[in-house]
């Protein structure tokens, strides 16, 4: 007639946080209420050695985190064969048998004797058998079972940097991409919510928002003008729990720096110039700088000056200085201040790099009146030929005029010639 034996292992399988904090010394007998008995199909002594069991249900659940004062209980192993006479011992081996898990070899009753973070190990392999204690043979089957770490919200999200730096084109529309921020949580992604991270803008509206799964950060605002503020500090939170009250959060700062488009039209700061020149100055010469205020930067803000019409536009000539964006006026032919005293020039300012999407704010030029008065020189006297042919006789008496030479002040003033 064959015998067949029972090897019972029961685990507390309620709530996660339900936990039997009665010592491991008063443990003796008996099973937790509302446990579930997890059996292992037994065989007779003959039969141990030709097939092994396994559990019926083999994976098993501790909250980590644990912060009783006693150890936190797993479970009891029993034997059939158990007649309460000490006669059997149970035995465990595995990931931290005898360190992070205990048991009472002579009731079965299964501890961990130590907080259990399951982020540094979220799962934990065992082996349990009862033995003989006197031959040290088994009586049952070993069998291999799973603890699964239950995850607690213990971590709040981290983001992946401390500081974000991005760049956009001012006047952007809104709803354009500005940097996407991603933060990580390492608790259980598979268990609750304990992992699952929604974002939300602390600091930074109305110019920007965030979408809450994503992490995207946008424009919110329309026409931001870098003239008007280039630099921005938004503020990202990441709560986890979903965000929900009692989540935990983490932040993350972003700079955000408004970049030039072309989209202010040079303008000259007065109507008219004056400027003074010396009739003997020699071609080639600079007269005097003017320049034209643009509020962008870099290319944007390059210049180009014309001279687009006046009397002048023969006598005068306008090139631009790369360095400071102003146009410098220079003779073009000789002066003469008894000719012609005074011109007056239309000098027109233009940028080089024209964006098409801001035309409507009116055309990127501008132009102003320059007006340039000849000063008069002292020149020398002007002979009326450039050579005089007299002749003589040899005997003329000294002091006898013999010819006449005239010149003139070609001055205004008209002086008298000595």
């Amino acid at each position: 007639m064959r015998t067949y034996h029972c090897f019972w292992l029961l685990f507390w399988a309620g709530q996660p946080h339900q936990t039997f904090l009665t010592p491991l010394s008063q443990r003796t007998s008996g099973f937790p209420e509302k446990g579930k008995v997890l059996v292992l199909s037994g065989n007779s002594r003959q039969d141990l050695h030709r097939s092994k069991r396994s559990w019926m249900w083999n994976q098993f659940f501790l909250l980590e985190e644990y912060t009783g004062t006693d150890y936190q209980y797993v479970g009891k192993l029993h034997s059939d064969q158990d007649k309460g006479d000490g006669s059997l011992k149970y035995i465990l081996s595995g990931d931290g048998a005898g360190d992070l898990f205990i048991i009472n070899e002579n009731t079965g009753d299964i501890q961990a004797t130590k907080r259990l973070d399951r982020e540094e190990k979220p799962v934990y392999i065992l082996r349990a058998q009862a033995v003989n204690r006197r031959t040290g043979r088994p009586v049952e089957p070993e069998s291999e079972f799973i603890i699964k770490i239950h995850d607690i919200n213990d971590n709040e999200p981290m983001f992946t940097k401390d500081v974000y730096n991005a760049s956009i084109p001012e006047m952007s529309d809104v709803g354009t991409f500005v940097v996407q921020v991603t933060a990580t949580d390492a608790d259980d992604p598979t268990y609750g919510n304990s992992a699952k991270v929604v974002y939300s803008i602390l600091q930074g509206q109305p110019y920007f928002s965030v979408e809450s799964e994503t992490g995207i950060i946008k424009t919110a605002l329309l026409n931001m003008d870098r003239e008007n503020r280039e630099q921005y500090q938004v503020v990202i939170q990441a709560k986890d729990m979903g965000g929900q009250m009692g989540g935990l959060s983490g932040t993350t700062t972003v700079n955000i720096t408004l970049t030039d488009v072309n989209d202010n039209p040079p303008r000259f700061p007065q109507s008219t110039y004056q400027f003074r020149v010396p009739e003997s100055t020699p071609p080639g010469s600079p007269v005097g700088r003017i320049k034209a205020n643009d509020a962008d930067v870099d290319e944007n803000a390059e210049i180009e000056y014309s001279i687009t019409e006046g009397d002048g536009y023969d006598m005068f000539g306008i090139t631009t200085d790369k360095d400071t964006q102003e146009g410098i006026i220079s003779v073009k032919k000789a002066l003469d201040f008894e000719s012609k005293s005074l011109y007056i020039l239309k000098v027109e300012a233009t940028n080089i790099h024209v964006d098409p999407r801001f035309l409507y704010l009116g055309p990127f030029k501008d132009s102003a009146t320059v007006r340039i008065h000849v000063e008069d020189v002292d020149e020398p006297p002007v002979f009326s030929r450039p050579a005089y042919i007299m002749e003589v006789k040899e005997d003329v008496l000294i002091d006898t005029v013999i010819g006449t030479v005239t010149a003139q002040d070609p001055d205004a003033a008209k002086n008298p010639v000595k």
